[in-house]
């Protein structure tokens, strides 16, 4: 028997005659997944959006996990993911920005720079997937309030 924190299943189910899809997790909410005109009809996600949702959430997970270890107070938290495409197939990321906003009245530079170097090197598994791949860099903004 397999351990589920070590399994992952998701499904997908075609909703129309071209690429609109119904993606699904047990017990989360469906996800719309599309394409772009004219494959699709822009009727939801693409693929490379929920890959650009997925690393700056598993980035964002970690660093607050670590940050919240050390009872750092978080008054605000934004993270944007920008993704550079190759311009031939496959039109993969060739670099990603991931541009962080803290506002913490007790976290300094250094702090979030060791945090951000944890999650890169150890606790994000979408980070590490990506890796050697794709050129990514995060820019940090630290608000003390």
């Amino acid at each position: 028997m397999t351990d589920k924190s070590k399994l992952l299943t998701t499904s997908i189910v075609l909703l129309n005659e071209k690429l609109h899809f119904e993606g699904k997790v047990s017990g989360n909410a469906p996800l719309s997944i599309d394409y772009t005109p004219p494959l699709g009809d822009n009727l939801g996600y693409t693929s490379l959006e929920l890959l650009l949702l997925s690393l700056s959430s598993c980035m964002s997970s970690s660093i607050l996990v670590f940050l919240r270890k050390m009872k750092k107070s978080i008054s605000g938290f934004e993270m944007i993911a920008s993704g550079t495409r190759n311009e031939t197939h496959p039109t993969g990321f060739k670099s990603i920005i991931l541009d962080l906003t803290l506002k913490s009245e007790d976290t300094s530079m250094d702090e979030l720079d060791k945090i951000i170097k944890l999650s890169e090197e150890t606790y994000c598994p979408v980070w590490s997937m990506l890796k050697g791949n794709v050129e990514i860099e995060i820019k940090k903004t630290l608000v003390i309030n």
